[in-house]
């Protein structure tokens, strides 16, 4: 036995007349009576008197009908418990994230298994203004130290690397010092693109107390990868986790020595910053990462 039948049924009952129940229900007219004549035979009672002139509902029928409209009320109250039940949370994301993208969700769905993920990839400019308008209930982004309307609470920290060709005279290097790099050109990614992150590997390369050579700024993380691994007098620097998303096998990623890091955040909006909040934090954190506080 279908809803729908039912829905049909109590239409029909309600306005004792099959087109007016068709307009009703905006369908045509024959479909209301075939579901009604299918619900008759699966029900083995004649629900409704027909004739040219009028419908009137039989003594079953109108036992069928208070049933039907109990059963179609708590049909109503299944659909409103499952909307509230299932939460849609959208998270504003960037390249790189995969991995702890999923670590993350992994852990919320420990805590809260009732709720749907929607990933929203966007330059940061955008994936901060998103969030201020309603868009976006959590954004990730690495290198954001404060925005204006939003709360950013470090969630992680990633080390950078070093991104250089596989005929770089380092590619097989372990670990690469600044000082063996100096005499190669330095692609930082154009600010632009990603204005936290090139501020973030500027200060953290200023704060080395060495200028490397600067060529033309770089730009997009899959340009930058092509570009690098096309020229050994090149390199550029990327965090641990857009290094882990390289697909390329003409580049090599290798750790800096000595180690610079770059602070990963969860952003919210200034309003929103609760224990629900700190929950998110948690999940996208990881051991060793700075603290919320």
């Amino acid at each position: 036995m279908e809803l729908r039948a039912l829905r049909y049924f109590v239409a029909v009952a309600d306005e004792l007349h099959f087109g007016r129940a068709a307009e009703r229900l905006h369908i045509a007219q024959p479909a209301v009576s075939q579901q009604v004549a299918r619900l008759e035979r699966e029900l083995g009672v004649r629900l409704l008197d027909r004739s040219p002139r009028r419908v009137q509902l039989t003594a079953a029928g109108q036992r069928v009908l208070d049933a039907a409209r109990k059963t179609l009320a708590a049909a109503d109250q299944v659909r409103t418990a499952a909307a509230r039940t299932m939460t849609t949370v959208r998270i504003g994301t960037a390249a790189g994230l995969t991995a702890r993208l999923e670590r993350g969700i992994d852990a919320l769905r420990e805590r809260a298994p009732e709720f749907d993920v929607v990933l929203v990839d966007l330059p940061v400019e955008a994936r901060l203004n998103a969030l201020r308008q309603g868009e976006l209930d959590v954004a990730l982004a690495r290198g954001v130290r404060s925005a204006p309307g939003l709360t950013v609470l470090p969630a992680w920290s990633e080390r950078l690397l070093a991104v250089v060709s596989r005929h770089h005279p380092a590619a097989d290097r372990r670990a690469v010092g600044f000082t063996e790099l100096a005499d190669h050109t330095l692609r930082v990614p154009a600010r632009e693109h990603d204005p936290p992150v090139h501020d973030a590997l500027v200060a953290a390369l200023h704060d080395t107390g060495l200028c490397p050579r600067a060529g033309r700024p770089a730009g997009t993380l899959q340009d930058t990868v092509v570009e690098v691994g096309s020229d050994p007098r090149s390199w550029t620097v990327l965090s641990a986790g857009q290094a882990a998303e390289i697909r390329s096998t003409r580049v090599r990623s290798i750790p800096l020595e000595p180690s610079i890091t770059i602070v990963g955040s969860v952003v919210v909006t200034a309003d929103n910053a609760s224990s629900a909040t700190e929950c998110v934090v948690k999940a996208f954190r990881d051991a060793e990462s700075p603290s919320t506080s």
